[in-house]
């Protein structure tokens, strides 16, 4: 019996790195061998050394093109419009690597909150048909989408899920009875330590994230990076801060870098602003975990911040960053600032100076909550045992 890790993309987003290793380590020792990821990417996942801990394999394989099932397909495909039965052949290589009794966690977190979530309920399927009992890894998912029949009587064939937010707990509880509320695994991450560029100076700094996935929700052309842009440059003139750009995602669809070099240049202030080369997970939340505040878009880079205890402000454009927040705060008033509400270039900077106007108070919130909110990504693990 082994535990199988599928719907990852690819160690490139650091987040989807995050929870591997986590998960990882939260399953040690309930299976008999280390879990198997099937991977978009196993370049990536080599780069960062998740092959060290998981067995790698890619998701998806050139498909004989001489075979009835294919000829099927292709048929569906073609002449009926309609690609699932090619887009299980395939991730047929991926599916096959579970067998009945095995476990599947799907472990993409908010797969099911974007457009192609219908290629996560045919992995779904598949991993079903097999005898394999599938589990829903520390997801999020837009309430609203239950509303989909079909999207709802595929999370209700889930044997467990565990939401890492109230909002989707509540939610998918409605829908399947298996569901039970933890932390993100990401919360369990290890901290690397790294070395600090010169312009970063440790405990006075403010760790900037902004990724090309909020620039996308934003309601107005061009504001979240003026946000981002009027915050910096009242850091660099009105504090002794100085300012690290971390990126949290460098895939070629959404690279964090793009916008924080932009950032990086305006600026043009490099004896107080740094920005920090890829790197893998753990290394990025050294960094993160080194800064005085965190202004962070990506939800695995606040959650860095969250878990080394820096006071973190989001901007965030779904019901993870509001969830997570609620969850560790009561709110998400004055913690989270959708950037489908940005209307001027200071909102962001509004929010922060009030934000950090009550550092001390932030910060020992975080080490009062923390520890105990750290233990809630080990509560899927007496669910998982009651199933084997």
């Amino acid at each position: 019996m082994k535990a199988v890790l599928y719907a990852h993309g690819g160690s490139g987003n650091h987040g989807c790195e995050a929870i591997v290793r986590s998960t990882a380590k939260i399953l040690k020792g309930i299976f008999d061998e280390t879990p198997v990821l099937v991977t978009d990417s196993t370049t990536e996942d080599k780069l960062y050394g998740i092959d060290s801990i998981c067995k790698t394999v890619i998701s998806n394989k050139q498909i004989k093109k001489i075979s009835p099932a294919f000829i099927k397909a292709y048929i569906d495909l073609k002449l009926k419009k309609q690609a699932k039965a090619m887009d299980a052949l395939l991730y047929r290589n991926g599916v096959t690597t579970a067998e009945k009794g095995d476990f599947a966690f799907s472990i993409g977190g908010d797969n099911y909150c974007y457009k192609n979530l219908n290629h996560y309920i045919m992995l779904h399927e598949e991993y079903k048909k097999r005898g394999v009992k599938t589990v829903l890894w520390g997801c999020s998912v837009e309430p609203e989408l239950l509303k989909n029949k079909t999207v709802a009587e595929d999370i209700a064939r889930y044997d467990l899920i565990t939401a890492r937010e109230l909002f989707t707990y509540e939610a998918l509880k409605a829908v399947n009875r298996n569901t039970i509320k933890v932390a993100d695994p990401a919360f369990l991450l290890d901290t690397a330590t790294v070395e600090l560029p010169k312009s970063f100076v440790k405990g006075n700094t403010v760790g900037i994230n902004l990724s090309p996935m909020v620039i996308e929700n934003e309601s107005i052309k061009g504001i979240a990076f003026e946000n981002y842009l009027s915050l910096c440059r009242y850091i660099l003139k009105e504090t002794n801060m100085s300012i690290a750009l971390i990126p949290h995602v460098v895939w070629e669809s959404g690279d964090d870098r793009i916008p924080l070099k932009q950032i990086y240049d305006e600026l043009n202030c490099p004896d107080r602003v740094c920005l920090i080369e890829d790197c893998s997970c753990e290394q990025l939340k050294g960094y993160i975990a080194a800064c005085r505040f965190i202004v962070a878009s990506r939800t695995h880079a606040s959650i860095a911040a969250y878990s080394s205890c820096v006071p973190t402000l989001v901007v965030g454009y779904s019901i993870k960053a509001k969830g997570i927040a609620t969850d560790l705060f009561g709110t998400d008033e004055g913690y989270v600032l959708p950037v489908q509400k940005l209307a001027n270039k200071e909102a962001l900077l509004n929010a922060f100076i009030a934000f950090a106007d009550n550092e001390t108070k932030e910060k020992n919130n975080l080490n009062i909550v923390i520890p105990s909110y750290k233990r809630q990504a080990f509560a899927g693990v007496d669910s998982i045992k009651s199933l084997l």
